[in-house]
């Protein structure tokens, strides 16, 4: 999520006024070694991905404004860049130990670690916590009717759009198909506007039109079809491949944009942000990182719009893609640690936290807090959504998720054919 995710960003607020910001601790020589000392002191590990503001800035107040409250408790945060911190994470499965608390997208990539035995189940030391969750957030990191992961973030992927590029373009209102959609592309580059900034370095970020075009083709189930037999040969699939050949076709890109990294300076985020691009397919994060990445932002410029549906399509506009993020704890984790998750989502610090712009609610009665117009409309796709799919990239095992990213990349690159994009990733997981 990749990101995202921030792909699949984690942003955290909420902190007792005055806490000092602290460095962020150097990176984990050695994960799950959290716990209590001779001297009673409990040492917690948390690594996590929050290279951004406000996370950046917040995350190191809220570990100090805990430790304040719990002097015999010392937070270690380590962040890590969104792709760094997939790489380092495969690498500390594999060694079977992982950190005491680590940020994560659910599906197949925790269901991987569980099944190794790595990750706590919190069901009933965290039942307390859990209980002021809302449900939907909670699917993810839900195994066997247990529970392995407190979520902070929940939405969904959707086009961010400049608004007034799109006036400028004579386009009067966002897209309601795929075809509306290659027709407004046409119309932003032919007012000299570049349509679409996307991370081609990431990879994940161009993942996000394949899996929504075989969701609109194929609807719902196409999706289960493909998780449960591993075939994503079929109609759907390919369908979705050739979709998204057609807007390649277009070259919609900003420049250099198979070098381009989703928050890194001239990146996807920064392109839309700095008004060089006029959408980008994107989690609810987008406008928070789009203004950190260029310095400035959209601000009442910003709208926003569900993916659109696809002619002859089986999916409905209110089938949604996405998910969340969330915070997972090693197997050796102290009892500690789902103290310091409770104290990062209490009411008082979660109503703050969602009013700060920077992600979704997961508490509930949280949603009321939310004040900016777009995310309101994020909100209410969430609310009235009749399907939901996770990130491809987590839903699968990491190898699967990999293979779906590196073929999508190499279409939109002009090096794959929509053919080998589906065998491609088939492959991998009929393997698995």
């Amino acid at each position: 999520m990749g990101n995202p995710h921030l792909s699949r960003r984690s942003f955290l607020t909420a902190v007792s006024a005055g806490a000092a910001a602290v460095t962020a601790a150097p990176l984990l020589a050695a994960c799950g070694d959290g716990g209590s000392g001779s001297d009673g002191k409990v040492t917690i590990e948390w690594m996590d991905i929050a290279t951004t503001e406000p996370s950046k800035t917040l995350y190191p107040k809220i570990a100090k404004a805990y430790e304040a409250a719990h002097p015999n408790v010392k937070i270690k945060l380590t962040n890590l860049e969104n792709e760094a911190f997939k790489s380092k994470m495969t690498a500390l499965t594999a060694s079977g130990k992982l950190p005491d608390i680590f940020v994560t997208w659910g599906g197949g990539v925790l269901k991987q670690q569980i099944d190794a035995g790595l990750v706590k189940d919190i069901t009933t030391p965290a039942s307390g916590l859990l209980n002021t969750i809302t449900p939907v957030s909670l699917k993810a990191y839900q195994f066997d009717g247990k529970t392995y992961a407190v979520p902070y973030d929940m939405g969904m992927v959707g086009f961010w759009y400049n608004k007034r590029h799109f006036e400028k373009a004579g386009i009067k209102a966002p897209p309601k198909t795929w075809a509306e959609f290659l027709d407004d592309v046409r119309k932003l580059k032919s007012a000299g506007i570049t349509p679409i900034a996307l991370a081609g370095k990431d990879k994940w970020p161009g993942m996000y039109y394949w899996a929504y075009l075989a969701m609109r083709i194929g609807g719902m189930p196409a999706m289960q079809q493909a998780a449960k037999t591993n075939d994503f040969t079929g109609p759907a699939f390919v369908g979705a491949g050739q979709h998204l050949k057609e807007l390649v076709d277009l070259q919609p890109f900003q420049p250099g944009f198979q070098n381009a990294g989703f928050d890194a300076p001239g990146g996807e985020a920064a392109s839309v942000g700095a008004g060089k691009a006029s959408m980008e397919l994107m989690g609810q994060w987008a406008p928070t990182v789009e203004k950190d990445a260029s310095g400035k932002g959209l601000g009442d410029d910003e709208g926003w719009f569900p993916f659109p549906a696809v002619d002859g399509g089986q999916g409905a506009l209110t089938d949604v893609f996405g998910g969340g993020n969330g915070h997972a704890l090693g197997k050796d984790a102290p009892k500690e640690a789902i103290d310091f998750l409770a104290f990062m989502l209490s009411a008082q610090n979660e109503r703050e936290l969602v009013s700060s712009g920077a992600f979704m609610p997961v508490v509930k009665g949280a949603e009321n807090t939310l004040t900016d117009a777009n995310r309101k409309q994020v909100a209410e796709a969430l609310g009235t959504s009749t399907g939901f799919q996770l990130y491809l990239d987590q839903a699968f095992p990491p190898a699967v998720g990999q293979q779906v990213n590196d073929s999508v990349a190499a279409l939109i690159g002009g090096k794959g054919t929509p053919e080998q994009v589906a065998q491609q990733v088939t492959k991998v997981a009929k393997s698995q």
